[in-house]
């Protein structure tokens, strides 16, 4: 592109946005400590489910004071079921960091933002450019859609070939003095009008200068290489009851969904029975012996990079004292104490499983890994 047709582009861009864009409450502030809430819930995760668990969390913690000072477990239970809870935990750590390193002021340095845990190069010039209005181009999967079809780069932007050409375009088309209204807008766009599958040409502000648009070849871009078959695994998991409570255990504060709570058990070994698997680990994680009485549910649950069938079974203790051998706690909790703790979503369904079914539901699983 020209110069002057950069500048135009530019203009329509931020002008179409001005009058088009979504109302959400990110962006009626120009707080960093908002901003960088938002943009972390917003990883991998749809602005509709967003929106609410944004606007709990920050009435519960409105300032990186408040987060810093939360314990783990609040801010969990508050993220409970908006998923990778990682983020969370990052959040968590990071505004403590804010509050010791940097007397609670948000950092308004690259350096330090991206010194913070959870923060990459997205994160740290979404927040860079839309609360301080520093000019720094923002790359996610919409910009790379855009970029893609703007310009019909030929190859997978998430490649690391690809993502340099997407910068440099991002740095080509970047609108100086105004980049956090220009980063906005080319996300706005790819949210709403150029949408992976049958987008909207008809009416992007952009499109005279859409190569993938003039030759008809919007579905061609982004390139793709091929995916990968997600694994499927499965897991047996224990109701214990005992004295009229169930047996739960915390996940280890480090790894996958850590410091959440779920009925203890684990993977099925390949040749495994389900309900010797929820012996096995169930010993493993906690020290105990319990007796499989029968099947209670089977659920299903996605992540990003594998699939999970997840058996319940209705277990008696037999024998020992609970211990927290490979996990990081346990307790003993009425069933109504349940909605106290925050769980994975998948143990979740079983949760909701068991509220509708107030008497024990027998049954078999035949499931063999």
């Amino acid at each position: 592109m020209r110069k002057r047709d950069i500048q135009r582009f530019q203009n329509l861009l931020i002008g179409w946005y001005q009058q088009a864009s979504r109302d959400l409450p990110w962006r009626r502030t120009t707080d960093p400590y908002r901003i960088w809430v938002s943009e972390i819930m917003l990883q991998q995760t749809q602005v509709r489910k967003v929106v609410p668990y944004y606007e709990r969390f920050v009435a519960a913690f409105p300032t990186v004071g408040a987060l810093a000072a939360a314990d783990l477990h609040q801010v969990l239970k508050l993220w409970e079921g908006l998923g990778y809870y990682a983020r969370a935990r990052n959040l968590h750590k990071a505004a403590k960091v804010i509050e010791e390193q940097h007397h609670g002021d948000f950092p308004a340095s690259p350096e330090a933002i991206r010194g913070l845990p959870g923060i990459g190069s997205y994160t740290a010039a979404a927040v860079m450019s839309i609360a301080f209005n520093a000019d720094v181009p923002v790359v996610d999967g919409n910009i790379n859609r855009v970029l893609s079809r703007i310009f019909a780069i030929d190859i997978d932007p998430k490649s690391s070939q690809g993502q340099k050409r997407i910068r440099e375009k991002a740095e080509l088309l970047l609108a100086p003095g105004r980049a956090g209204i220009h980063n906005q807008a080319l996300m706005e766009m790819g949210a709403m009008i150029c949408t992976p599958r049958s987008p909207n040409c008809a009416a992007c502000p952009v499109g005279r200068f859409c190569q993938a648009q003039l030759t008809n070849a919007q579905a061609d871009y982004p390139v793709r290489s091929p995916k990968r078959e997600r694994p499927h695994r499965h897991v047996a998991v224990g109701i214990v009851f005992h004295g009229g409570k169930l047996l739960i255990d915390q996940r280890r504060p480090d790894g996958m969904l850590g410091g959440l709570w779920e009925f203890p058990g684990g993977k099925v070994e390949d040749g495994e029975r389900c309900e010797d698997a929820v012996v096995r680990e169930i010993k493993e994680e906690l020290d105990v012996d319990v007796q499989v009485l029968n099947h209670f549910a089977t659920v299903d649950h996605q992540y990003t990079h594998f699939t999970i069938s997840l058996h319940a079974f209705v277990c008696r203790l037999l024998s020992g004292t609970p211990r927290a051998v490979g996990c990081a706690d346990w307790k003993w909790v009425t069933q109504d104490e349940l909605s106290q703790y925050p769980f994975p979503r998948a143990n979740g369904k079983i949760i909701e499983l068991l509220a509708a079914a107030p008497a024990q539901i027998p049954g078999t699983c035949s499931c063999r890994r």
